[in-house]
């Protein structure tokens, strides 16, 4: 007896584990659904309001809340799927009944009677194998879930949950990826063609198989017809209908350098971007975007041309970073010429030289230390010694040639070598460094091949440093996005931040100077009708790194080009010749989309004019004009305001 009631003890114990067990997992599921939050795509926007990029992980899905998905699709679904939706607690016995005398006739489970509650169970938290087990967690958690739950919400969470085939999960994603419209936008027929997917998403699949699925949707179109729902003449149109269905990739990626971006850059922030449900809006035009890649290609192929039969086109590329002066928002940046082939974005992560292109930010010391765009310096040849190891270093224009006496503002227009390492001897090797360490250059070395730019830099960190120029001595970070949105409504706005590098009067001195360089000088291959365009090339030891960074009143535009594997260039590439004439390319087109675009740059207070010989002449209070000087003034001298 003992015996029996131990055995029987053990089982009432197991019994009731079973149950609490039971229970358990129910509300474990129940909760699922109730507290619904699923991986949603987060979108990417430019600043135009225009989609960049869907990202996610694996379940592609736009979220759309019940008020927003029209009544003509909830019809559709619910005379297809579960006429008695709005009538029943989650279980449809009749239906059930019908299904039973069917399966019993079959001598299996042949048909299922699952309300549109059960099929998001089905969908969300249950597998779609037809056992008794699992009908019966299914019933219960109908209940359970009516109970918690509205028609409305039930409903919301069957249309984003679901699978829609090709990758689309919930409505809203599946209307516009297969017909680019948003849900009000829809047509009878193509609602019909949504709420039939469900059934069976990869075998009514539009763009795989177009008759499968307008049948399927003709069955829709013939229940809600048969309700009463629509008439006759509404059935007989849509019946008759062939909407288009577009066959694209999820991501629609149009401008992966910059997606690739944006993700490593707020992916610290936002540990779920891929699933959380953002919204992203950029800085970037996709106009603009396009227009740069362009332009690159442009620069890539002249120079593939020049190179003819030694042309190592899977090793040369380019990066090109656009943006706004005085606002740091990026407008493009192009990472490379091919995405497809390389992914690695030149843009923000080479760190290549920038040559003679950084010598504007020695001179702007020079300027902002008293001396002026006219003040002389040494363009001659000197031999320098390393005192640890006795190597010499032996610098030296590009035209193998010296000129003695240069002014500031010639030595920059011809990019004199000699004259910029003589002009940063001058000024003090230590003084200029720890000046440009203050201003924000990183891994500069402490010696005169600074004077060269041989230090190692990447186009869209460089594109801050040139913003000092146009922007009148104010140097801006370059700004990709400019808010996020949280699924919940959520908004964070990013801000550039902007350092006071010299004075208005002072950067105008420059901007003058490097107006020269293109008007002139080796830049001269920059030149745009009709706007005024300051910028420096830049080109290293052999020819390795090539650029040109130019700038309008409005925008600026870095360009850079060479081998990936960091060997020299054919003999003449220059970033006059190279990377010039893609800068060219673009501002050209860009005045084009932009007529209203700013013309001139606009002289501050404190700057004065003179002319000499015939040449109009600036200089301030802190860099006046010389009191002696191998030019002389013409007769018109005096001052200019």
């Amino acid at each position: 007896m003992k015996y029996i009631i131990t055995i029987l003890t053990m089982l009432g114990f197991a019994a009731v584990m079973a149950i609490i067990f039971l229970y358990a997992q129910i509300r474990f599921d129940a909760d699922k659904i109730i507290d619904y939050n699923p991986k949603l795509t987060t979108q990417i926007y430019d600043r135009n309001g225009d989609l960049v990029a869907n990202l996610f992980d694996d379940e592609n899905r736009i979220y759309v809340e019940y008020k927003d998905i029209p009544s003509r699709v909830i019809e559709a679904l619910v005379a297809t799927e579960d006429t008695s939706f709005f009538e029943h607690n989650g279980i449809n016995i009749e239906a059930i009944f019908r299904a039973l005398i069917k399966d019993i006739h079959a001598m299996k489970l042949v048909e299922g009677a699952s309300t549109i509650t059960q099929q998001l169970i089905k969908n969300t938290v249950l597998t779609r194998q037809k056992t008794l087990t699992r009908k019966i967690n299914e019933a219960i958690l109908a209940y359970t879930v009516e109970a918690a739950l509205t028609k409305e919400q039930i409903l919301e969470r069957y249309f984003n949950h679901v699978y829609f085939g090709h990758g689309y999960y919930g409505i809203k994603t599946a209307s516009l990826g297969y017909f680019k419209k948003p849900l009000e936008g829809l047509s009878l027929k193509e609602i019909a063609m949504l709420v039939g997917l469900p059934k069976a998403p990869s075998s009514y699949d539009p763009t795989r198989h177009m008759d499968l699925s307008l049948s399927r949707a003709n069955q829709v179109l013939s229940r809600l017809y048969t309700l009463g729902w629509i008439s006759e003449a509404e059935y007989t149109k849509a019946t008759l209908e062939h909407p288009m269905v577009y066959d694209e990739t999820l991501t629609r990626n149009r401008a992966p350098y910059v997606v690739d971006e944006v993700i490593k850059s707020l992916a610290s922030e936002y540990d779920d971007i891929k699933k959380g449900g953002y919204k992203i809006y950029l800085t970037i035009d996709l106009k603009m975007q396009q227009l740069a890649h362009d332009a690159l290609n442009v620069g890539y192929k002249g120079m593939v041309a020049r190179m003819g039969k030694d042309a190592n086109a899977t090793e040369l590329n380019g990066a090109m970073v656009v943006m706004e002066n005085n606002t740091g928002n990026v407008l493009a940046l192009v990472g490379g010429i091919d995405y497809a082939k390389s992914s690695f974005n030149r843009a923000t992560q080479s760190k290549r030289q920038p040559g003679s292109s950084f010598k504007p930010f020695l001179y702007q010391k020079a300027l902002d230390w008293g001396y002026s765009p006219l003040s002389e310096i040494p363009d001659i040849s000197r031999t320098y010694v390393n005192s640890e190891t006795d190597e010499e270093w032996k610098p030296k224009n590009y035209e193998n040639d010296f000129e003695g006496l240069i002014t500031l503002k010639e030595a920059l227009v011809h990019s004199r070598n000699l004259a910029t390492i003589n002009l940063l001897s001058l000024l003090g090797m230590d003084s200029v460094y720890k000046e440009l360490k203050k201003d924000g250059f990183k891994n500069i070395a402490m010696d005169l091949t600074l004077a060269l730019g041989s230090f190692g830099i990447s186009p869209l960190e460089y594109s801050s440093f040139y913003s000092m120029f146009p922007n009148y001595g104010v140097k801006v970070e370059p700004l990709l996005v400019k808010k996020v949105i949280t699924r919940q409504g959520v908004e964070k706005v990013y801000e550039t931040e902007s350092q006071i590098l010299t004075s208005p009067k002072q950067s105008y001195l420059m901007i003058d100077m490097l107006k020269e360089v293109v008007k002139r000088g080796t830049g001269r291959n920059a030149q745009v009708p009709g706007i005024e365009i300051g910028g420096k090339t830049g080109t290293t030891n052999s020819s390795v790194d090539v650029w040109f960074c130019g700038f309008s009143p409005d925008i600026e535009v870095i360009t850079w080009y060479g081998n990936d594997n960091n060997t020299p260039l054919k003999k003449g590439e220059t970033g006059g010749r190279s990377a010039a004439p893609a800068f060219k390319y673009f501002m050209t087109k860009y005045v084009e989309l932009h007529p209203e675009t700013t013309r001139e740059f606009k002289m501050p207070e404190g700057v004065n004019a003179r002319k000499v010989d015939g040449t109009t002449e600036f200089f301030t209070d802190v860099s006046p004009f010389p009191k002696s000087s191998t030019k002389e003034l013409n007769e018109e001298g005096g001052l200019m305001f």
